[in-house]
């Protein structure tokens, strides 16, 4: 009997640029679960988060790229991530994918700054046409976030997108998860136990003042791997990574917080009442 899996449909995409090794294991990985299409930006677009920026021309190279011995047809696009994201379900698949896939990124994904983050943002903006994401990461010195170095091994990466993908195209559609985000540790097998984590509300990476003598001079802000042990939660994805687990974050689309909003309502209207918010000049006028 055939595997129901071969018939899914699966976008993958990066934002390290189409020519990242992590993007080719993750093509890989892919490609005995069904039909892969990639369209990835042409250039390094880390960092770019879910942005749509208006400089972006948009325009797609088909390539064919060689990888172990075969041939794949794949899409450049000027763009960011997500953008890519929109030209592969409006232009170039003729119907939408079963899941959509962004990695195997160099350097891990965790904390507070994941919205900062190229492969959370495609997964993002997939889930914004109500298709399930799962975003990977491979934990990485950071000399080589903003490479294509050949000396990362991305197999055991690899092997937990996989998982993970064949999971999402094989259950229900879980209620409030849009996306699965997957922070493999540097040195993980496909032995490593994995956890379910939430993100972490601490940063990660510290941003770095930089180096110069005027404020006109170029300075671009650097970060630096910063752990504060004793404010990392037990449950979250920095911790797992520090235990040496693979992370695996559900997040949702809804970034609404999470209180009472009847509760809220009466705060503000209360404190208005008081005269909290309000402005005394306009009180005075006139």
């Amino acid at each position: 009997m055939a595997d129901p899996l071969l018939k899914k449909q699966i976008l993958l995409t990066n934002d390290d640029g189409i020519r990242s090794p992590g993007l080719w294991a993750a093509a890989e990985a892919l490609a005995p679960l069904g039909f892969v299409t990639v369209a990835a930006p042409r250039t390094q677009w880390s960092g770019a988060g879910r942005s749509m920026p208006y400089t972006s021309e948009g325009r797609i190279f088909a390539e064919s790229v060689t990888v172990h011995g075969k041939a794949w047809q794949v899409y450049a696009i000027d763009g960011t991530p997500a953008q890519a994201v929109q030209h592969g379900l409006v232009e170039l698949l003729p119907e939408h994918p079963n899941l959509i896939v962004a990695g195997i990124n160099y350097g891990e994904n965790v904390g507070s700054g994941v919205t900062i983050s190229g492969t959370v943002g495609a997964t993002l903006e997939g889930a914004s046409f109500g298709l399930p994401g799962l975003a990977v990461s491979l934990q990485t010195d950071s000399a080589y976030h903003l490479s294509h170095s050949t000396e990362i091994n991305f197999s055991a990466a690899a092997y937990f997108t996989q998982r993970f993908a064949r999971l999402l195209l094989s259950l229900e559609r879980l209620t409030d998860v849009d996306v699965l985000k997957v922070e493999v540790p540097e040195d993980a097998t496909p032995a490593t136990p994995w956890r379910v984590t939430r993100l972490s509300r601490t940063r990660y990476y510290l941003p770095q003042k930089p180096a110069r003598l005027n404020l006109s001079d170029k300075g671009a802000i650097s970060y630096l791997r910063q752990i504060q042990p004793e404010l990392v939660e037990p449950d979250s994805d920095v911790r797992a990574l520090m235990d040496g687990v693979v992370s695996v974050t559900p997040l949702s689309l809804d970034m609404t917080s999470r209180v009472d909003l009847g509760a809220i309502t009466d705060l503000f209207g209360r404190a208005i009442a008081l005269g909290a918010g309000v402005d005394p000049a306009a009180n005075s006028a006139g």
